[in-house]
């Protein structure tokens, strides 16, 4: 495993960061049972995965506190966050939500704690009359680090991120980024090196990238738009994308998709969600791998730069 300096919050991190919501939950979202789903945790830590990202709307929070009691406490870096959104959310919300996911993880702190997908219309209030209880949570011990998540379906555009990149108190972020969606390139990766602020990249492979049918889909409808060149329009059993990676030194898209978030200057952490162990270990295989040839690397970026909000495909039970 490769490990980061994650911003400037003094912690080391995996470049593999375990996701535990999404399709899978860690294989909840496949029908394994819990014990499952704890062992399947804890073969990720023994493969050297240290962080692990939950939340209260994922239903993980107790999988991932139990996974983490067979390890040293200090040796791993939690995750999780909770939905706090419109004007009636009040400061007592933040403790109770907090104290919430420390019950069900049974922990006494937690190293990164979110505010979970926060629409631009809700940012101001979450800053000026929410954050500063999550500040009084960290200042109290129970929280490590003040995170903030953007809800990438409902802003393609990351408005959110693009505000909240200049401003306190954010120590980490989440955001959406891969392949195909790469507007934090340009508008929030500069800003969260200079500022020291750690990055948590979701969205990376979802159906886009994981279902060939979608991805044909997907790629007729930008070039009936007019925003990819008509090369990229399946014919037959084609797959234009698929000839691109591999041309570029991938086994496969997934693993391209991996590979160029990995090592896009800015990124810190690479999140992935599994089900299995034998997808766990193709995962962590794919972002440990070297980096794409340059000359993929700027044709992407000359292709794909300009999309918005591709593959921002979210499961309705954790919509944000």
């Amino acid at each position: 495993m490769d490990y980061i300096d994650f911003g400037a919050t003094g912690l080391k991190a995996s470049v593999a960061g375990l996701g535990c919501g999404g399709n899978s939950r860690v294989g909840l979202g496949r029908g394994k049972s819990a014990e499952e789903c704890v062992a399947l945790v804890r073969t990720a830590i023994d493969l050297g995965v240290n962080l692990l990202d939950t939340a209260e709307g994922y239903g993980t929070e107790e999988i991932v506190g139990e996974a983490a009691k067979s390890y040293d406490r200090d040796k791993l870096i939690i995750s999780t966050k909770a939905a706090m959104h419109g004007p009636d959310t009040t400061p007592e919300t933040v403790t109770a939500k907090v104290e919430g996911s420390l019950k069900r993880l049974d922990m006494d702190y937690v190293d990164v704690f979110h505010f979970h997908a926060v629409h631009p219309n809700d940012y101001a209030h979450v800053r000026d009359v929410l954050a500063p209880a999550l500040v009084r949570l960290k200042e109290a011990g129970k929280v490590r680090h003040v995170g903030l998540t953007e809800t990438g379906p409902k802003d393609p555009e990351q408005k959110t991120l693009r505000q909240a990149v200049h401003e306190d108190p954010w120590e980490v972020f989440m955001l959406a980024y891969s392949l195909m969606n790469q507007a934090a390139r340009k508008t929030v990766f500069p800003y969260t090196q200079a500022r020291g602020v750690g990055t948590l990249l979701m969205f990376v492979v979802r159906n886009i990238f994981s279902r060939p049918d979608n991805r044909r889909e997907t790629l007729a409808r930008l070039v009936a738009e007019g925003q990819l060149p008509a090369r990229f329009a399946p014919t037959g059993d084609s797959d234009p994308l698929e000839e691109m990676v591999r041309a570029g030194g991938a086994e496969s898209v997934i693993d391209a998709a991996y590979r160029f978030a990995r090592h896009e200057a800015g990124a810190d952490v690479i999140l992935f969600g599994t089900g299995d162990v034998a997808h766990l270990e193709a995962n962590i295989a794919s972002i440990l791998a070297p980096p794409l040839d340059p000359a993929f690397i700027e044709e992407a970026y000359a292709l794909f730069s300009d999309l918005i909000g591709v593959g921002l495909d979210l499961p309705d039970r954790v919509k944000g």
